[in-house]
């Protein structure tokens, strides 16, 4: 499969599959969108929880939500029983918000055998799908490798210095009043504004409802933002979370060169030495 979603049908026809592992990568907090509040805990049969938060983060970088090292993403997928010729399916409790974050980290450390269902947890449950109140545990620890694809994370000395760039362009996927420096930062003491030359793309607009967007909308949403189907797209947004929505819908769209700027505007917004628009 070269499509990067699952629709809840190919799920329910392949939850019994040995090699499928299927992740919830929920997070606790929720930003960018009204979260979706459950009264108690709905797991797809089956899923185990990746703790994204606690386990896909390096919590020895200064950065919020910075990617994983290759030794901590190893130590965490191995625990989760992943192996070299699993298929990996993940999903989260908002439809899709954090679920393509945990997807672009396995396609950054090399591994493309992993997957977003379409809609998540919302999507399941609307269709009438059985749930269980509790995430299943990996039996054996698995054998999966990481190496970290450069190209598909950038700090933020890659963007000064592509700041302009022809053949670079820089998606922001914060709302726009974020963008514009109309709305104040959720995090205190964070300057408003925008990278200097970037696009602004609310990750809202490439979602209809719970799930992605048609494929011929997305192209066309990309059109219109005027971004280069020849570019490097580099995705930001507040910490590096809902810029992965973007990196999914223009995976889904057919376009792959694609980066997401690791510390996004929690580092470029915090550095009063940065420009800003």
């Amino acid at each position: 499969m070269n499509f990067p979603l699952v629709t809840t049908d190919w799920l329910a026809q392949h939850l019994e599959d040995p090699e499928l592992v299927l992740l919830d990568a929920s997070m606790e907090v929720v930003l960018g969108k009204e979260p979706l509040v459950y009264d108690e805990l709905y797991v797809i049969p089956g899923a185990l929880s990746c703790h994204i938060d606690r386990d896909f983060f390096d919590h020895h970088s200064s950065q919020t939500h910075a990617m994983p090292n290759e030794k901590q993403f190893i130590h965490a997928a191995q625990a989760l029983g992943i192996n070299h010729n699993s298929t990996v399916v993940i999903y989260d409790d908002q439809g899709i918000y954090s679920a393509p974050r945990a997807w672009w980290t396995f396609k950054a450390m090399g591994f493309d055998k992993v997957f977003v269902l379409d809609g998540g947890l919302p999507q399941w449950r609307g269709e009438g799908r059985d749930t269980v109140r509790q995430f299943a545990s990996a039996i054996n620890l698995g054998d999966i490798k990481g190496r970290q694809q450069q190209h598909k994370v950038c700090d933020t000395e890659f963007i000064l210095t592509h700041l302009g760039h022809a053949n670079v362009d820089i998606i922001d996927a914060r709302a726009a009043g974020r963008f514009n420096g109309t709305s104040p930062e959720p995090r205190v003491g964070m300057r408003s504004g925008h990278i200097p030359g970037s696009l602004n793309l609310p990750f809202a607009q490439v979602l209809n409802g719970f799930k992605m967007k048609p494929i011929r909308e997305l192209h066309t949403i990309f059109a219109n933002l005027d971004a280069s189907h020849n570019a490097q797209r580099v995705f930001s947004c507040g910490s590096g979370i809902t810029a992965c929505i973007l990196i999914l819908a223009s995976y889904a769209a057919g376009h792959h060169q694609a980066a997401l700027y690791d510390g996004s505007w929690a580092v470029w917004g915090g550095d009063a030495a940065l420009p800003i628009e």
